[in-house]
């Protein structure tokens, strides 16, 4: 039997009444490493607790130079061991890379250890580029939903007659399942989610123009499950937050040039925010990073606060994870704090 998918709320940072959560990604800043990337995301998820947020996810990414968290399950368990009471999860592991027989034995470790915490957030996507899907033995999004069926299976141990899987144990999976989400930035799996009756996060950060048709598709979609009673939606959005919108804008010209340089094929560290300040963009090369900021949420603590209400209020979203990128651990932290300040205000 899954758990019940319905955070426990009662002491969470909120903001229009919408329990606030932190999806971070590692980022590895030029001039830093891997490994001081990742400790910096484990003390982020440490002040993220403190400050009252809801979750702490981390992605997965393939081949990036600029992100470290190609391992969702081992970061969360360092995580997870280096906080007690905020929930620690995925967002997302990315289902086609792996055997669903591995990601159930995995998370049902994390959550054997750490019992009611762990979150299990599934993407379809491969989260990298198709060379280094092949080599992750990737073999397309077009298998999500018989892996997503197995995933089920082997958390619950129930399987259709004559499965051939049915005799399969996954242990500690079996009986430890996380609360599981989907994840999504079209209407595929929002209709899947509101199929299964599972709760759905949207990735506006990343694809804001699908947010409110895919919304609109899960709760339409929804039928009652067993973990569900009705439709619970994450939006997840971008935003940093400093001292004065003047400062925030500036902080975030590293995460916006370390995205165009992405989309560009040159993906590399993050850089800082002087370099990205200096970097002589051509007139689309701009036009490319105003469109992308203009969904964001960016500026001093009272701008982020009203965008995000708004944001909350167009989606009506259930809750909210906010992803921040900067070039200095410490901005990012500090972001963090300025908007938990913004919103107990």
């Amino acid at each position: 039997m899954l758990p019940t998918f319905v955070a426990d709320a009662a002491a969470s940072l909120t903001l229009a009444g919408a329990p606030l959560s932190v999806l971070d990604l590692a980022p590895i800043p030029e001039g830093g490493s891997a490994g001081g990337a990742l400790r910096a995301t484990i003390e982020l998820a440490r002040q993220a607790e403190r400050l009252g947020f809801t979750r702490f996810w981390v992605a997965e990414h393939h081949g990036m130079p600029g992100i470290a968290s190609s391992s969702p399950p081992v970061l969360i368990g360092h995580i997870a061991a280096a906080t007690s009471v905020i929930r620690v999860g995925s967002g997302g592991v990315m289902l086609p890379n792996h055997t669903s027989l591995v990601v159930a034995e995995q998370f049902g470790m994390l959550e054997a250890l750490h019992p009611g915490r762990i979150d299990l957030g599934i993407g379809r996507a491969p989260g990298t580029d198709q060379a280094t899907a092949a080599a992750l033995r990737h073999r397309g999004p077009d298998d999500f939903p018989r892996q997503l069926a197995d995933l089920l299976g082997f958390f619950t141990g129930q399987w259709p007659a004559g499965h051939p899987f049915a005799s399969v144990r996954a242990v500690p999976g079996e009986g430890n399942g996380p609360d599981m989400w989907l994840l999504g930035s079209s209407g595929y799996s929002a209709q899947v989610a509101g199929a299964l009756g599972l709760p759905f996060a949207f990735a506006h950060h990343f694809m804001p123009a699908n947010t409110l048709p895919a919304l609109a598709l899960y709760r339409e979609s929804f039928r009652p499950s067993e973990a569900l009673d009705a439709p619970q939606v994450m939006v997840a959005a971008a935003a940093v937050c400093a001292e004065t919108d003047e400062r925030a804008r500036f902080l975030a010209g590293a995460g916006a040039l370390s995205f165009l340089r992405l989309r560009q094929g040159r993906p590399g560290r993050v850089p800082a925010p002087e370099d990205a300040a200096a970097y002589p963009y051509s007139d689309l090369e701009r036009a490319f990073i105003a469109d992308r900021q203009s969904t964001q949420h960016i500026g001093a603590p009272d701008t982020v606060r009203a965008s995000l209400e708004d944001l909350i209020k167009r989606t009506e979203a259930d809750e909210l994870m906010i992803t921040t990128q900067t070039h200095d651990p410490a901005d990012r932290l500090r972001s963090f704090e300025l908007l938990a300040a913004a919103a107990r205000a």
